[in-house]
Formats: structure tokens, C-alpha cells, sequence
């Protein structure tokens, strides 16, 4: 006859030990545990249950010869029934030790049982290797978070946090709030908007960084400033983007770029070192200028080789287009390749506009001597993929000769993806820092025909380059840097603008008229006229921090709540529409069709 399950009350019962936590030195100990139902076998007379909590899975053991009633009990158990068990901790036998896991030694010997609550079917295993949605996955989010490896990556996240605030704090930094909501003042992406009940028409927008709050902590004489803060942007979505993401921000006041760079690299080998890695320090610097043209992006992957400009070594236009550069592109250990995976190599260069030169016998034909100095400045072996790739047609753009690097740095990085099953380089846990530094002031909007911003207006201008501000604004250098792990932007700062003379001429630069500067930035332009000191600072993106340190290759996997690639979160069903009448409270109407 099937029994009807009555759930029990967890009364004044209190846990002892955590699923993970009992040893073979723990045998004929007695012990509370309390967890999930992982897995059940019956074997008629005995039960094996495997119970789970977040430090990981116990054993226990349900005999009806010693306790028939609590036997009983354990038959109507279910996946991620919730429950307690009281026991004594037991050595298994040398042939039923478990070496999967950490308590593998020992069993319970359940004695009594508390069914504290029931589940549902879930909607998918709680195995660690088990393929899932993602949608569904999203959907039933409180129940993937039970799954190991969102366990784990959640733990190294609050671990990560935590060596955060505690170095920080012993570097003199003050953990400071600033405000969530302020006012709206939209440089890149969209700002989200949250309209005033009280004041119907005005509204406030969440910040998509603290970064003017932080500059006012400096004029404040707070001199250091930490916060780990959440930031919103209304943006188009990738895998390492949130429209609400995680930063580690911090602001010093009278810096030197240097010792921006001397609190960073110890606090990234701190993190580091939470996830089991040890990382040398200092990390390699290069200048925007080098990166672009030994690598073609401003965030480089220093695990595979920089290309090299060899037009020097041919000919006047052999190999391209006169006056821009002719690229060696050289990925170790690759082999052979067919000619298919050739033509696939091409059709990738063709489609960013490059020719690429893959036969590389018939160059070493028609140019012996060039190709035998591209093979010794690249220093190529027999064993190694080296193409060569040139701009297919005419120049174009403001800077011609980045548009070839940078072309050529996608080829490199696809060449590299593509057959790192064959030369290994692109290891995970090869963890590869860098700065770069010397960033341009400025770059050319097509659409607006001016010159915007590269990294806000609030960044510093090179002291050399402050005369180019109006007359040469292309060639001005920005006192800013980015920190880059293994080709991810890891995070990004600059030394900021404190003074109000040189602030009116980079927005004068910008094209501001000065009441646009006084509307947007009027209360930051009136605190640097109150003894702002020199002050600079770096926000690092904690959640691609974790991401790659838990090996992950998406920011939803170490982001407890996270929204799709569209911006929804299915789990609440939001954005949602609203009732008409807190519309009616906001001052707020939509228009016909929304």
C-alpha cells in the first residue's frame, strides 16, 4: 500500500556537519547532515542515498534490517526532496570506497529521517556534465544555481569580492556607495531611464559607471576610493555584456599612472591566486600604437606570436597596395594544412578586405631572398603556419594602416582559434596580462563628423599634446590605459582631467558649446574650481574577471541572475508591461501599437 508523505518540521534540529565535510577520522562520530536528495538507489532491504549540500555529497545508507521504519521513510524519497538525516558516521569497505568523492571513505547510517520538503520533477539533472538550454536553464535559474559548476563559480565569485575589499582596504582604500540613481548624462551607450513620480517629465537615469561621483570623492579628499558596483548600460548584448554588470572601481588621488599600475597588478595576483594561480608581476606594457601594429587590436592575446610588417623587405607594391603594410602572420605548430582549410583562411582575409598569400613556395620562388628575411624576422620553423596578407584595394578611412592591422589581427586570432587543437597555445589556464597605454584622445565619428571621446571626456590629455587639442586633435595621446587578460578587455582607466581650463578645451575639442558642457557636466565643471587635485583610477569588470577564472566562456555563467542575450530575464518574466494607473502616477502615456 502506497504511503502518503507527511512533511516534517525542522523544530530545534540543528546541523552538525556539511555533506562534504566528514573524513575517515569522523568514523563512529554521530551527525546531523541536511541537504538535497542527489540521487537514490533501492536495492530492495537497503537504500543509498547520495545528499547534497553546497560543500558537497554525502553517503548515506538506509538499512530495514536495523531501522525498518526509517527504511520506510527513505522509499518515498525523491530528487531534491529536501531533508535531515541523524546517523553515525561509518568506514566503507576498501572496494566500496567512492574516489569521485572527497567523502568517499565514509557513509551515514541513517537513524532517523526529517523530510523537510518535497520537489518537483526537475526540469533537468543536477549532474555537472549534463547539456542544457539555455533558455531553460534561465528559465528554472533557482534550480540550475544547484548544479556544481554554477555552485563553484558563484563560490569563487564571493571569493574573489571578498580579496578584493580585504587588499584593498589594507592599501588604504575607503569603500565608498554612490548613488544608483543620478542624472543622465549619455556618453556611448544608451542610459536606462527611470522616470520621477514626483516631479512628472523629469527623470533619472542608473549610471553606467560612478565614474564623475568618483572624481568628486577626489575633490572631496577622500584621496583613495574603492567600491565593487553595479553599472547599467542599455546596449546591444554579447557573451562577456549585461545590460547590469559588476566593476571594480577605484580612484586615487595625486597619482602617477605607474602607481595606478602598483596597486592593480599585486590586487590581480591576489584574485588570482583565490582560483589557485600564481601570476608574475610586472606585466608587460605596450603602447596603443605598438598593439595595433604587432598585434591589430588594442586588446591582444599575448599567447600566440605578434605579426610582423615586412613591406620593407619586397619590392615597391610586389605584394599590394603602395605605402600601407604588408603583414606576416605567423601561428606555431600548426603543420600542413589542406587545401580547403587554405581557402578557408583566404575567404576570411577576403571578407575583411585582405589578399592573403598562402603559398608560400611560390613566393619563396619569385622572392627568395625577401621570403628567407620574413622567415628570419618571424623567426617561422618548418612545422609553422606563416601567411602573408595585404590591403586588397585602396586606402581608406582616417588611419589606412590601421584598417590592415586590424584586419589582420581578426585573421590571426581566427588562424590561432581554429587550430589550437594542433599547437595547444590558447590554453585557458595560460593567463597572459598586459597594459596598454597611450591610448588616442580621440576618434573620428562618421556619422556625427566630429571627433569624439575614445575613452570619456574626463580623461587627461598627454602634457605634450595639449597644444593639438584643437589644432592636430588626431595625433593627441590620452593618459589612459586598459588592463588585457588573454584578449579580453579586462579593465580599463585613466588619469582624469583636474583642472577647468583644460577640461573647456578637450569639450571645446569635442565640439561642446559651452552651455551643452554647463547642461550635461555643469556641477563637476564647478567642483574642479574648488582645489581639485590631480587624481586618476581603473574600473575592472568583475564579472569577465570570474568568467575567466572559472574557465567559462560567457559572463552568464558567473552572474547569479543574469539576463539573455536580448535583455529578458525569463525566470520573473521581465521587462513587463505596467498597470495604466502607475502610469498614470509616473506622468507617463504610451503611444498606440506599445
Amino acid at each position: 500500500m502506497e504511503q502518503t508523505l507527511v512533511l516534517d518540521f525542522l523544530g530545534e534540529l540543528r546541523r552538525t556537519h556539511s555533506c562534504g565535510e566528514l573524513r575517515a577520522s569522523d568514523a563512529g562520530t554521530r551527525t546531523v547532515l541536511m541537504g538535497w536528495v542527489h540521487r537514490r538507489r533501492d536495492l530492495g532491504k537497503v537504500i543509498f542515498v547520495h545528499l547534497r549540500d553546497r560543500e558537497g555529497v554525502t553517503q548515506v545508507v538506509f538499512n530495514e534490517g536495523v531501522n525498518p521504519g526509517v527504511h520506510d521513510r527513505a522509499e518515498m524519497l525523491r530528487s531534491e526532496y529536501v531533508v535531515a538525516i541523524e546517523g553515525t558516521v561509518a568506514l566503507r569497505t576498501p572496494e566500496t570506497i567512492n574516489p569521485n568523492l572527497e567523502t568517499g571513505e565514509v557513509e551515514v547510517r541513517a537513524e532517523r529521517i526529517w523530510i523537510l520538503n518535497d520537489s518537483r520533477t526537475p526540469p533537468f539533472p543536477m549532474e555537472e556534465n549534463v547539456d542544457v538550454a539555455e533558455d531553460v536553464r534561465l528559465k528554472y535559474r533557482y534550480a540550475d544555481l544547484r548544479r556544481p559548476h554554477m555552485q563553484r563559480n558563484l563560490v569563487l565569485r564571493s571569493k574573489v569580492s571578498f580579496a578584493v575589499r580585504e587588499f584593498l582596504d589594507s592599501q588604504g582604500f575607503l569603500e565608498i556607495e554612490t548613488p544608483f540613481m543620478t542624472r543622465s548624462t549619455p556618453e556611448g551607450a544608451r542610459d536606462f531611464l527611470v522616470p520621477s513620480r514626483l516631479q512628472p517629465g523629469a527623470f533619472y537615469a542608473l549610471p553606467q559607471s560612478p565614474q564623475i561621483f568618483k572624481q568628486l570623492l577626489m575633490v572631496s579628499g577622500f584621496e583613495k576610493y574603492f567600491q565593487i558596483v553595479r553599472c547599467f548600460r542599455d546596449e546591444d548584448l554579447r557573451a562577456d555584456r549585461q545590460p547590469e554588470f559588476t566593476q571594480i572601481d577605484l580612484e586615487m588621488s595625486f597619482p602617477q599612472q605607474e602607481q595606478i599600475f602598483e596597486v592593480i597588478e599585486p590586487l590581480v595576483q591576489r584574485v588570482c591566486a583565490v582560483a589557485g594561480y600564481e601570476i608574475p608581476a610586472p606585466f608587460p606594457r605596450l603602447t596603443y600604437a605598438e598593439a595595433m601594429r604587432s598585434y591589430g587590436t588594442d586588446k591582444p592575446d599575448l599567447r600566440l606570436p605578434p605579426f610582423h610588417a615586412v613591406e620593407d623587405l619586397f619590392p615597391d607594391a610586389a605584394l599590394g597596395p603602395a605605402g600601407l603594410p604588408l603583414v606576416a602572420i605567423l601561428i606555431p605548430g600548426v603543420g600542413p594544412l589542406s587545401r580547403r582549410e587554405r581557402d578557408e583562411l583566404k575567404a576570411f582575409g577576403t571578407e575583411r578586405g585582405l589578399r592573403v598569400y598562402d603559398d608560400l613556395r611560390r613566393l619563396e620562388r619569385d622572392f627568395a631572398e625577401p621570403m628567407a628575411r620574413v622567415r628570419g624576422r618571424t623567426r617561422a620553423a618548418e612545422n609553422d603556419l606563416l601567411l602573408l596578407a595585404g590591403w586588397a584595394g585602396e586606402p581608406k578611412g582616417q588611419r589606412p594602416e590601421e584598417s590592415v592591422f586590424q584586419a589582420c589581427g581578426q585573421l590571426r586570432l581566427y588562424a590561432g582559434q581554429k587550430y589550437n587543437d594542433r599547437h595547444l597555445l590558447l590554453n585557458p589556464a595560460n593567463f597572459q596580462f598586459l597594459w596598454v597605454v597611450d591610448f588616442p584622445m580621440f576618434e573620428w565619428g562618421d556619422e556625427e563628423k566630429r571627433w569624439n571621446a575614445a575613452h570619456h571626456p574626463f580623461t587627461s590629455v598627454h602634457d605634450d599634446d595639449i597644444d593639438k587639442l584643437t589644432a592636430d586633435p588626431a595625433r593627441c595621446r590620452a593618459k589612459s590605459y586598459d588592463i588585457v587578460l588573454n584578449g579580453v578587455e579586462l579593465g580599463s582607466g585613466s588619469i582624469r582631467i583636474h583642472r577647468r581650463d583644460i577640461q573647456a578645451k578637450v569639450f571645446n575639442a569635442l565640439g561642446f558649446s559651452d552651455e551643452e558642457a554647463r547642461r550635461r557636466f555643469g556641477f563637476l565643471l564647478e567642483a574642479l574650481e574648488y582645489g581639485a587635485p590631480p587624481h586618476g583610477g581603473i574600473a575592472l569588470g568583475l564579472d569577465r574577471f570570474v568568467m575567466i577564472l572559472a574557465g567559462e566562456n560567457s559572463i552568464r555563467e558567473v552572474i547569479p541572475f543574469p539576463k539573455t542575450a536580448k535583455g529578458t530575464d525569463l525566470m520573473c518574466d521581465a521587462p513587463s508591461p505596467v498597470p495604466p494607473e502607475q502610469l498614470r502616477d509616473l506622468g507617463l502615456q504610451l503611444r498606440r501599437g506599445q
